[in-house]
C-alpha cells in the first residue's frame, strides 16, 4: 500500500519547519530503499568551484544526467547550468492502476568575476560536469594621483 503514495504531494506548510520538509523525512524512514534518495522539490545539484591562477574549474554532481539535457552559459561573468529532465517511457498494450512521471528542471547560477569568454571546456563523465573556465588577463587600471 505504501508504494501508491504520489512521489511529491501536495506542499504542506503544517508539516514544513525550521528542521526542513517532515513529510520527506517520513517518506525517507518508510521507503525500502537505502541510501534514502531525496526528494529533488528543494534539493539541486552539488557545485564545486576551484580558483586557480590561471581558470576557474567548475565540477557539478549531475547522476543520471544525459549531455543533451544540461544547457551551458555564460554571461557578463555569470555561468549559468540547467539541467531539463523528462522521464516517461512510452508503454503501450499495458492496463495500468497507477503510474507515475518525474519531470525536474534545475539551475545554479554562479558568478565567476574574471571569466573568459573563450576556449572554455566542458566535459560531463560518470555523472559529473568538470567546466574549464579561463580567466581574463588582469588589466591594472590604477592610477596614481598627485596631490595639490
Amino acid at each position: 500500500m505504501a508504494g501508491l503514495i504520489p512521489f511529491n504531494r501536495k506542499k504542506n506548510d503544517l508539516l514544513r519547519s525550521e528542521f526542513g520538509d517532515f513529510g520527506s523525512m517520513l517518506d525517507d524512514f518508510f521507503s525500502e530503499s537505502f541510501p534514502f534518495r531525496r526528494s529533488l522539490e528543494a534539493d539541486t545539484f552539488k557545485v564545486d568551484v576551484e580558483d586557480s591562477e590561471k581558470e576557474y574549474i567548475v565540477h557539478a554532481e549531475l547522476p543520471g544526467v544525459k549531455k543533451e539535457e544540461v544547457s551551458l552559459s555564460l554571461e557578463d561573468g555569470r555561468l549559468r547550468i540547467s539541467v531539463q529532465r523528462d522521464e516517461e517511457k512510452e508503454e503501450k498494450d499495458k492496463n495500468y492502476i497507477h503510474r507515475e512521471r518525474r519531470v525536474c528542471s534545475m539551475e545554479r547560477n554562479i558568478f565567476l568575476a574574471e571569466a573568459g569568454e573563450e576556449n572554455i571546456k566542458a566535459k560531463l563523465e560518470h555523472g559529473v560536469l568538470k567546466i574549464e573556465i579561463p580567466k581574463k588577463p588582469h588589466v591594472d587600471t590604477s592610477r596614481k594621483i598627485e596631490i595639490d
